[in-house]
């Protein structure tokens, strides 16, 4: 018998790559924090040992969920200033409520319960964008979660940088300390190109071309945002960045809420991925990405929870049931995004879009053994006849049992296997009082 280190036995094994396929009564063999095989639970029981065998004969394993767009620190400002357009809901709270208490400490103790929420949701790798991207590298070493760490550029001064040429520096020596570091890379992200002035995002663009990395900003959130924009410079935003050299391969547009036609063949020409945040931009009334078009077309769409402040949670099992059904209702067409559509945007093509399609995505022999198993054995998942489907329109977060990283189990049985909860919520609790009184002393 082959000697492993962890061999897992589950009801259904949903690899993702091939699409719509599932393995029933199927094993899991990982070794030195890769899949080393996958095959059926009766032949893994004959040919491996292992130090660590676990059987869920209820539970479908899958990829671990890739949340592509995040600004993970914002989860104390989760419920801050709801039910607000987007505008004002930046300008007048969250904007004045960053000036006053980001910094070190914030970001550090909202990436920890970022990181709590999205293990403990399936998430196993983030991209994010927001201050002090030295600290959230730190966190999600420390807890053990793969992530893509944003080096933000804009052009006015924050806590972080005085301007747009520090940021780039900064941001550079962020991404030097993450070398040799197997868990983290880095990504330019540059906000939006309304903060972002021409001659910093051409500077990004070539920085991250010459260091292989991806370039992650908001474009075309909203009707507003293109309609100044077009005012004011007479283009549209996607194509002032097309101008600029951005719209390549390595570009993540997020948002996309504001495409037309010709918007959607430049990004399929390009070969840009577009990162879908379907619960953000219901709640700011932001628009509909035409998803189904875009991957008509052959755009690479993942999906993203955006920041919690305006979703309000980091939850990609909901962030794929709302994907799915609200580009059905878009497109007017109940077969535009099926479920295995869905929970590719949610694994494989995040994976694409950051780069690392080859080491995570889909459970596949060699690659990264980022696995997460879902409890489809209760009572609400019954009667079931297909665990792609229910996994997507029927299943919650509260059902994700475990989940590794490169091998390794951060969630088992529920219990987060890093982190000091007590600790933790008392530190949140902190916050809380600081940032009511603060906006308690503004109305």
């Amino acid at each position: 018998m082959k000697p492993v280190d962890t061999l897992i036995h589950a009801r259904w094994i949903i690899p993702v790559e091939p699409e719509a396929i599932t393995y029933p009564q199927h094993s899991l063999a990982i070794r030195g924090g890769r899949i080393v095989d996958l095959l059926p639970t009766a032949q893994a029981k004959l040919g491996y040992r292992a130090s660590d065998e676990i059987d869920l004969p209820y539970h479908a394993l899958a990829p671990g969920f890739v949340n592509c767009h995040t600004h993970a620190a914002m989860t104390l400002l989760r419920g801050v200033a709801d039910d607000l357009p987007l505008m004002d809901w930046l300008q007048q709270h969250i904007w004045p409520l960053e000036r006053q208490w980001v910094g070190e400490e914030f970001v550090r103790d909202g990436v920890d319960l970022a990181i709590a929420e999205m293990l403990r949701s399936g998430t196993t790798c983030f991209n994010d964008m927001y201050f002090f991207p030295n600290v959230t590298a730190e966190r999600a070493a420390l807890h053990g979660i793969r992530a893509s760490v944003g080096l933000i550029v804009v052009d006015f001064p924050t806590v972080w940088a005085q301007h747009s040429e520090a940021y780039l520096e900064k941001g550079m020596a962020v991404y030097a300390q993450l070398q040799g570091q197997p868990l983290l890379s880095a990504a330019f992200a540059p906000h939006a190109p309304y903060t972002v002035s021409d001659q910093p995002l051409a500077k990004a663009s070539k920085l991250a071309s010459a260091a292989g990395l991806p370039v992650h900003i908001h474009v075309h959130e909203t009707a507003f945002e293109v309609e100044q924009a077009v005012k004011s410079t007479g283009k549209r935003p996607l194509q002032r960045l097309r101008e600029l050299g951005l719209v390549n391969p390595s570009l993540m547009a997020v948002h996309m809420t504001q495409l037309d036609a010709e918007d959607i063949a430049l990004m399929a020409a390009a070969g840009a991925h577009i990162v879908h945040c379907p619960e953000s931009n219901l709640k700011l009334a932001s628009g509909f990405c035409p998803v189904a078009h875009c991957l008509a077309a052959g755009i690479n769409v993942a999906l993203g929870t955006d920041g919690a402040a305006s979703n309000n949670d980091l939850d990609m099992l909901g962030e794929m049931r709302t994907a799915a059904l609200l580009a059905k209702a878009v497109a007017r067409d109940a077969s535009a995004v099926s479920a295995a559509t869905a929970l590719r945007m949610a694994t494989l093509n995040g994976a694409k879009a950051l780069g690392l399609d080859n080491e995570i995505g889909s459970l596949q022999i060699g690659k990264a053994a980022d696995v997460i198993a879902i409890d489809l054995g209760g009572l609400e998942s019954q009667p079931l006849y297909d665990p792609v489907s229910q996994i997507v329109y029927a299943a919650n977060r509260q059902q994700v049992t475990d989940v590794w990283v490169a091998g390794r189990r951060l969630l088992q049985n529920r219990q987060l296997a890093r982190f000091n909860l007590d600790g933790l919520n008392e530190r949140i609790g902190i916050w809380q009082q600081r940032l009511s009184e603060s906006e308690r002393g503004r109305s």
